[in-house]
């Protein structure tokens, strides 16, 4: 991959923190990490519904749909993987900036690459909210709503996360939901009330 050269960064006439003012809103990405079936999407989209209908921009990115265009060229090797959560980091600071809560959906089973996520925000004074959706993988495999466990289990599947490749699950994450003791809106009003408490909403 080639690095673009002879560019340079042009500056809006209108900052961050005047954008933030003018829409009433802070601008901020809660980042969903879990193995497949831990319950991200299902939280996420909930999440999502919820910040809506109490009047607040928020879009959610999903792992699988951002596949389908912006990383429709990648695949499952490790530097895939990372190159995934590259891209996805800067986009979804991207709608940060613009003053709307990002919510990704992701598995990004390696540490490192979300640290480079979190470490890309706070070079730019942008809120990042890591979000465990924390399952055994024996639920998560017991779940299994799009038989992917059943297929890498017979070996059609390779480098599948939790079976074939590793998850490194967050040390310190902002929140730790076990997604399966807490129903959709206990994970929902979890994550409300830690938005609430650090006066992002």
């Amino acid at each position: 991959m080639t690095t673009s050269t002879n560019i340079t960064w042009h500056e809006g006439e209108i900052s961050r923190q005047e954008r933030s003012q003018l829409l009433k809103q802070t601008g901020l990405t809660i980042w969903f990490t879990g193995l497949s079936a831990s319950g991200k999407s299902t939280v996420a989209s909930a999440l999502e519904q919820h910040l809506l209908h109490k009047g607040i921009n928020a879009y959610r990115l999903d792992g699988d749909n951002i596949r389908f265009g912006l990383n429709k060229n990648l695949g499952f090797s490790p530097d895939d993987r990372t190159e995934n959560i590259r891209r996805i980091a800067e986009v979804s600071k991207l709608f940060a900036d613009s003053s709307a809560i990002a919510i990704t959906s992701f598995i990004s089973p390696y540490r490192a690459d979300r640290d480079s996520a979190r470490q890309l925000y706070a070079d730019a004074g942008i809120p990042f909210v890591e979000v465990f959706a924390d399952v055994p993988v024996s639920v998560a495999e017991e779940r299994d709503p799009k038989g992917l466990y059943k297929k890498a289990r017979a070996g059609e599947i390779k480098e599948f996360t939790g079976i074939s490749a590793p998850y490194e699950a967050p040390e310190s994450p902002e929140i730790h939901i076990r997604t399966d003791q807490k129903t959709i809106a206990e994970a929902v009003q979890q994550i409300t009330a830690y938005l609430e408490d650090n006066k992002y909403i």
